[in-house]
Parts: structure tokens; C-alpha cells; sequence
């Protein structure tokens, strides 16, 4: 009776859908204002660009949208808030979000008159609209990292889905047994803090923290210890890693289990469509499984996440106009709209509905399943201004622990503790 009960609960929240779907306000009360956007160039967003025209016919909007690439987004974030005045939305990735404050405005109102369901939205993801507890911002693209897999060597090999980072450890050598290929590609080496991201799960996953509730360094903790210890010991230790993972960044990572040297990988769920490329990899589809990302014992699951919100400038002239613009461009349908598009390949979800809707699931073969049950348990974590010499920190500690050049666990960390306290 009780796994009759668990089955229909699963197929219940399958088949959960959103709110009713965005509707313009009747009327037209904007009908004539045009709604300035700057976006980081991107596939979906050039998707949803190609919608526009049925927004603007419902609503009498106009909205010309100004792209620019990642590498140069911040410094034009940086200077339309100071110059100000020629954009009404903007686009900011999460780690930005905390030194952009003077240039976005509390919309909450605004939102709520749109009927946007924000909960619909994963924690870790709607975390990075809010700023002094009130909500600046919405998700629009969102990345959760998934651990891919080798369908057919995990098979070779005789062992399931690993579940655990234990059952990784496990099933990897069992892999270097049977086939000769590296259990796990993953990254030691220094370059924007790639080699955080997994790190930072197993530190959560350990029951600590970055920082305490004072916003002091705690990750030089017990927990740290033992979760910096697991991650450098999976090369060190273990050796589940590539030999020379301790210079590997991401992209070296997804490189080798795109070459077939290794069994899994642990990235975005975007890098998937690479992955099986047949100009640039190995694998086939066939032989390509995911899965939620490995937790720590029996700890909740964890995911580090990359997150965009789109915000309203303080500077608009146009702030209504600009949140029904909003309050179209975050309506699960539109996202909907454009997963299930045959003529693209966009993968990117920020809406719970969606991660667990059927069609969405049967087209990407369960992708959007496995992230949605990671992020149910998902926390995210907050950047703060100074996230970005604080990264460069922690990364060199990591990397240095990884190459052999520090030995001493505890002692690294309370040095990385030390010079991250300094500039709190």
C-alpha cells in the first residue's frame, strides 16, 4: 500500500503544472512605451527574443533587446549603474548581483500583479533575486551540475548508479578494473573557481559552511577538513581522477570523458549536447547517462548552481511596462515553449513544472527529472561583494593541496581562513 501511495505521489507531481499562464493586462495601459533590455548574449535568450512579437502584439510594448558578450557583461552592468538611464531590464549573473544593488529596484509588487508563482522557482535558484530580503530580480536561465555517466562501462563493470560520492569511489575502481579508463574526470586546477563547484557540494554535504552566522570563515572547520580531504583524496588517494587532473580546469574535464577517458563527469547540464557531439566526441548517445548529483552519505543532495536573474534598473522611466515584460519573460510556458522546440537545443529550466513535466523529460531522456530532485534539497549559497578574491583564495588553496604543494589539510585552510577574514 505504501509504494501504491509513493506512486501516485510521483505521478502527481509529474504532472504538476505551473499557475495559469502569463496573460497580458487588459487594456493595454502600456501600449505605445518601448522596454529597453541588456542581455548576456545567449542561445535561449535569442530564443525568446524570436517570441516577442506576441508580446508586443497582446500588450502594445515594443522591446529592443542589446546583447553583449559574457566576457564584457559585468564592466556594462558596471556602467549602467553609474551612468544609468539607458535600460529598463538587465540581465545579472548571480555572483554579480551583491555589487550591483544601486542599480536595480524592489519589484515585488509588480510581480505580484503579474502573478508570477515564485514558487515554482528551486530555492538555490530564486535565492539570488533578493537583496535585504526584498526581491529585485527573477530567474531566467539557471545551470545545475548533474553527474554524467557510461551507460555501458558502469554495465561492464558490474555496479549501479553511484548515489553516493562512496558509491563513486566504489564503482570507479570497479570501471579502472574492467575497462582501463579513469573512474571520474574532475578539476583541481586554478581558473574562476572551477575547481569550487564540487568541492563546495562535498562541504555542505559534510554539514559546514562557508562562512557562520557572524560571516566568519567556518569552512576551515571539522567538516571542512573532511570534505577538502575527499576531494583531493579522489586524485591523491583514491586515484579515480585522471593522473593529471591536478591541472585539469572544466573544460580539460568534459575533454576527457569526451575522449572516452573517463567513466563520469560531474558539470552543467548545458555541457550535455557536447557530449555526445559526434564531431568533438566518443560517446554515443546511447551510451550517455545523468543523474542527480552524488550526496554525502545519507545527507540531503546538494548543487552548486549558476544562476541569471533579470532585474528593473532604478533609473526606468517605464517600470510598469517593464514587469509585464518580465511577468512574460519568467511564464513557465514560454520556457516550456522553447524546450520542446525541435528546431533547437536549448535545455535550460528555472521552473520546477517544467523539470518534472513528461514531454520535457521524454525529449531530453529524464535530464530535467534528475535536476529537479537535486534542487528540491538544494540550499545555493549567497555571494557576497568581495566573492571574487574570496574564490581566487579558496581555489589556490584547493589547487594547492591537489598538486602536493601544501600537505597539511587543516593548516592550508586556516591560512585560506586567516586571509579571507581579512577582507570580510
Amino acid at each position: 500500500m505504501k509504494q501504491l501511495k509513493y506512486v501516485a505521489a510521483i505521478a502527481a507531481t509529474l504532472c504538476a503544472t505551473s499557475a495559469s499562464a502569463w496573460q497580458a493586462t487588459e487594456g493595454k495601459p502600456y501600449a505605445g512605451e518601448t522596454v529597453h533590455v541588456l542581455a548576456v548574449k545567449s542561445s535561449q535568450f535569442e530564443a525568446q527574443e524570436a517570441r516577442l512579437p506576441t508580446f508586443e502584439k497582446a500588450t502594445g510594448i515594443n522591446v529592443v533587446v542589446d546583447y553583449v558578450p559574457f566576457p564584457s557583461m559585468k564592466e556594462a552592468l558596471t556602467t549602467e549603474m553609474i551612468a544609468g538611464g539607458n535600460y529598463d531590464v538587465v540581465s545579472i549573473m548571480d555572483q554579480w548581483v551583491p555589487s550591483l544593488k544601486n542599480l536595480v529596484q524592489p519589484i515585488g509588487d509588480e510581480i505580484a500583479k503579474q502573478g508570477v508563482d515564485l514558487s515554482n522557482y528551486p530555492k538555490a535558484f530564486l535565492r539570488h533575486g533578493y537583496l535585504d530580503n526584498k526581491l529585485v530580480g527573477l530567474p531566467v536561465r539557471g545551470h545545475v551540475q548533474l553527474l554524467f555517466y557510461r551507460k555501458d562501462l558502469l554495465e561492464k563493470a558490474g555496479v549501479g548508479v553511484p548515489q553516493t560520492w562512496d558509491d563513486v569511489v566504489s564503482a570507479s575502481k570497479a570501471i579502472q578494473d574492467t575497462s582501463g579508463v579513469s573512474g571520474i574526470a574532475l578539476p583541481y586546477g586554478k581558473l574562476n573557481g572551477q575547481n569550487l563547484m564540487v568541492w563546495i557540494n562535498l562541504l555542505w554535504g559534510h554539514g559546514g559552511k562557508l562562512f557562520d552566522a557572524s560571516g566568519a570563515p567556518s569552512f576551515n572547520s571539522d567538516a571542512g577538513v573532511a570534505a577538502t580531504e575527499q576531494y583531493v583524496g579522489f586524485l591523491t588517494k583514491d586515484k579515480i581522477a585522471p593522473s593529471g587532473s591536478a591541472t585539469f580546469v572544466e573544460q580539460d574535464a568534459v575533454n576527457s570523458f569526451k575522449q572516452s577517458n573517463s567513466a563520469m563527469l560531474t558539470t552543467w547540464w548545458w555541457v550535455r549536447s557536447q557530449l555526445t557531439d559526434p564531431e568533438q566526441s566518443k560517446v554515443a548517445d546511447d551510451q550517455l547517462g545523468f543523474a542527480p548529483m552524488p550526496s554525502v552519505g545519507d545527507a540531503p543532495r546538494t548543487t552548486f548552481t549558476n544562476t541569471w536573474i533579470f532585474s528593473i534598473t532604478k533609473g526606468t522611466r517605464n517600470k510598469d511596462a517593464a514587469a509585464e515584460y518580465l511577468g512574460w519573460l519568467t511564464d513557465p510556458a514560454l520556457e516550456r515553449d522553447i524546450l520542446l522546440d525541435p528546431s533547437l537545443s536549448e535545455v535550460v529550466a528555472v521552473h520546477f513544472s517544467n523539470m518534472r513535466d513528461p514531454e520535457v523529460n521524454k525529449r531530453w531522456g529524464g535530464m530535467h527529472a534528475a535536476a529537479a530532485k537535486t534542487l528540491e534539497t538544494a540550499e545555493g549559497m549567497d555571494f557576497g561583494e568581495n566573492w571574487p578574491r574570496i574564490s581566487e583564495i579558496l581555489e589556490t588553496t584547493i589547487s594547492s593541496l591537489a598538486s602536493g604543494a601544501e600537505t597539511d589539510t587543516s593548516a592550508a585552510l586556516d591560512h585560506a581562513a586567516d586571509e579571507i577574514a581579512r577582507i570580510r
